[in-house]
């Protein structure tokens, strides 16, 4: 098996990854000199931010994914391979994937970040992650069949553990998931499962700091809480999960909480590629990078977004791992690139992050703001989460599609997508294997 990639005097780019980071230096690259060459396991970008409204059936997965090549069609420039990433040959500029080898002149690691279970193999096997579009999907598919299940149960323990629910982990997913459950018990479960109470479902939000979004300002951290309260969302605040065997969650201060289903949303590491030394490695499987996003003890190997650690005076142990962060660094290599193929032109450009705020939502009308100059909470703050997600998604169709559901939503506070879609797998015949 191989690339078919055909040869070209122009310098060739491969990106790994076609996040926020990958698909930025991607589009920025094309129609530019450069041969392009986006390497993904997936063939479609994932607008990651709106992950939990997937799994909480509030927009369908179509609506936040966007085709590679739909993107790159009138770009001969640049092509895409789908493909799994399987190590990298720096001596021989090479980078071995699952459809074969490819050469490269620049190398740009942009492979993102996976779930950090922090070396806990029994909650690894027992909780349910959110990083991709398929974990929204499951997760979706679990909370539907719980409920479905609890309305048939008998035994007490057995319904509780179906209707209860766990979030680990109180950064903006945590939050942002804990606010759409409880919505969804509020006003979908009296309507959709009449035998049930929603007085009978339970939503612990545990997290391992005294303040919930830790990141953000006090402000914000004090009025997310506040209108998680509200919403009646139980938190466990500087509390650790330490246990979970599928039916007991068990905390380090010796508290247990029984349930079903566990969402863990406690943090990130990078994802590793085989190839590079242990050296270039720092905590959480970040790639140390220098001013220009150049791999540590490399010229012609980049990372970006996630999987890199760079530090600058503001941000000592690295910057936040945040699509703006990505998305910038792409922006900043590009002009690199260019200075880069120019003998005897001007210095490159190191990287230096501007902070354009952050926000997060916690149900209709609720949601926190912080921008550099001004910070505020409330429906003005949630309206503003809105207008700022709905542009970045790629694509004016899925922007039409996820306007039309957010405005269905917010004048009938409901929605049609409450489906468990099973994947359907082959059927093995009898005397194979």
């Amino acid at each position: 098996m191989q690339f078919n990639i055909p040869d070209s005097n122009l310098p060739r780019v491969v990106i790994l990854g076609g996040g926020f980071a990958g698909l930025t230096l991607a589009r920025k690259l094309s129609n530019q000199p450069y041969q392009v060459v986006l390497v993904d396991k997936n063939n479609y970008h994932q607008f990651q931010p709106l992950f939990y409204q997937v799994a909480m059936a509030g927009l369908e997965p179509s609506s936040i994914v966007f085709p590679f090549r739909k993107l790159f069609q009138k770009t001969p420039n640049v092509f895409v391979r789908i493909a799994e990433i399987m190590s990298v040959e720096p001596d021989q500029q090479l980078v071995h994937t699952s459809v074969g080898a490819l050469r490269y002149d620049y190398l740009v690691v942009a492979i993102g970040a996976d779930t950090n279970w922090f070396g806990n193999e029994k909650i690894k096997s027992n909780a349910i992650p959110m990083k991709s579009v398929s974990e929204a999907l499951f997760l979706r598919n679990s909370i539907f069949d719980d409920y479905e299940k609890a309305i048939t149960s008998e035994a007490d323990d057995a319904k509780q553990r179906l209707l209860d629910i766990v979030i680990v982990g109180g950064g903006p997913t945590g939050v942002e998931v804990a606010g759409s459950l409880a919505e969804m018990k509020r006003q979908i479960v009296p309507k959709d499962y009449k035998d049930l109470k929603g007085d009978e479902i339970d939503i612990h939000l545990v997290h391992g700091n005294d303040r919930l979004l830790n990141t953000m300002s006090p402000q914000a951290s004090a009025k997310a809480e506040q209108f998680l309260r509200e919403l009646g969302v139980q938190l466990w605040l500087d509390k650790v999960v330490t246990d979970f065997d599928g039916e007991t969650v068990t905390i380090n201060d010796g508290s247990t909480i029984r349930t079903n289903k566990v969402i863990w949303a406690a943090g990130i590491t990078g994802n590793r590629i085989e190839g590079l030394p242990d050296s270039v490695y720092a905590r959480g499987n970040r790639l140390k990078v220098n001013a220009y996003n150049q791999v540590e003890g490399y010229q012609n190997i980049l990372a970006l977004g996630d999987v890199c650690l760079q530090t600058e005076e503001k941000f000592p142990n690295g910057h936040p791992q945040v699509a703006q962060v990505a998305i910038q660094q792409a922006k900043n290599l590009v002009k690199n690139l260019k200075i880069w193929q120019k003998e005897g032109g001007p210095a490159p450009q190191p990287f230096r992050y501007k902070d354009l705020g952050s926000m997060a939502t916690i149900g209709r009308h609720r949601a926190v703001v912080d921008l550099p100059f001004w910070k505020f909470q409330g429906a003005f703050a949630w309206f503003a989460w809105l207008f700022v997600h709905l542009f970045a998604i790629l694509g004016a169709k899925n922007k039409v599609f996820v306007f039309v559901n957010w405005v269905w939503n917010y004048f009938t506070y409901d929605q049609s997508l409450r489906l468990v879609i099973r994947p359907w797998k082959k059927p093995i015949l009898e005397g194979k294997e």
